[in-house]
C-alpha cells in the first residue's frame, strides 16, 4: 500500500495570499486613521488649545500664547459653520501646525492689519477646519478674535469661487491680483485690510486649492 507524502509547510501561493490580506488590512487601517483618527486627535487638540488661550487671555497674559504645537495669536469663528465652531490660529503652515488648527502665512499681515491676513487649513483629516468652505458665500462672516480685539471680516467671494494651483502664491500677496483677466480677486484698492482662506480643492489629495477672499468690516476692542 502506497501513500502520498504531504508537502512540508505552506505553498508560496498561500503565503502570497496572506501577504495580500495583511497589506490590504494595513492600507485600510492607514485610511481609517487618516480620515477618522486624525480628526479625533486634532479635534481634541483644537479644544485644548482654545481653552488654554482663552484662559491665558482672561488672566491678562501675553497677546501670543505658546502651546506645544506653536504660537497662537488668534481664534477663528465662522458663524455659518455653527455656534460651537472655534479653531486656533498658529504661526506658520507646517504639517504640525496644520494638524493643530489654522496656519498663518508668516509673511502676511496680522489680524486686522493692513494687507492680507492669509490663512491655510485642512479640508479633510486633522480636524477638517475648512471641510465646508465650498458652502460659504460672499457676505458670510469670518470672525478673528485676539487678546486685544475681535475683527469681523466679510467674504467678498464664495468658498468655491476660485480654484488655483498650490504654486499660485499671488493669492497671499498683500493685495492679491489675479493674473487671469476677469478672474476672482479682491477689490484692487491699496490699503485694505483683507483676509484669505485657502484649503484643498478636493476631499482627496490634490495640488489644487480653493481660495476665498474677504475684507475687514468691523473691529471691537477689548477693554482691559
Amino acid at each position: 500500500m502506497t501513500s502520498t507524502a504531504r508537502p512540508r509547510g505552506r505553498s508560496r501561493t498561500w503565503w502570497a495570499g496572506v501577504a495580500l490580506v495583511v497589506g490590504g488590512l494595513a492600507v485600510l487601517g492607514w485610511v481609517g486613521w487618516q480620515f477618522w483618527g486624525t480628526n479625533w486627535v486634532s479635534g481634541r487638540t483644537h479644544h485644548r488649545i482654545v481653552e488654554q488661550v482663552e484662559k491665558k487671555w482672561a488672566a491678562d497674559a501675553d497677546d501670543v500664547v505658546a502651546v506645544p504645537e506653536g504660537d497662537v495669536a488668534a481664534l477663528i469663528r465662522i458663524p455659518a459653520f455653527g455656534d460651537d465652531y472655534v479653531v486656533p490660529v498658529l504661526e506658520g503652515t507646517t504639517d504640525e501646525v496644520l494638524a493643530a488648527g489654522f496656519g498663518h502665512f508668516s509673511d502676511s499681515a496680522g489680524p486686522g492689519g493692513k494687507g492680507n491676513y492669509a490663512l491655510a487649513a485642512h479640508r479633510v483629516t486633522h480636524g477638517e477646519p475648512l471641510r465646508d468652505l465650498p458652502e460659504l458665500e460672499a457676505g458670510d462672516e469670518v470672525i478673528v478674535q485676539t487678546r486685544g480685539a475681535t475683527y469681523t471680516y466679510v467674504l467678498t467671494s464664495a468658498g468655491d469661487g476660485l480654484e488655483v494651483s498650490f504654486t499660485d502664491g499671488w493669492v497671499v500677496d498683500p493685495l492679491p491680483t489675479n493674473p487671469h483677466e476677469g478672474g476672482v480677486q479682491p477689490e484692487q484698492r491699496q490699503g485694505q485690510r483683507l483676509i484669505t482662506l485657502t484649503t484643498c480643492a478636493e476631499l482627496l489629495h490634490t495640488d489644487e486649492r480653493l481660495v476665498a477672499f474677504g475684507v475687514l468690516k468691523g473691529v471691537e476692542r477689548v477693554s482691559r
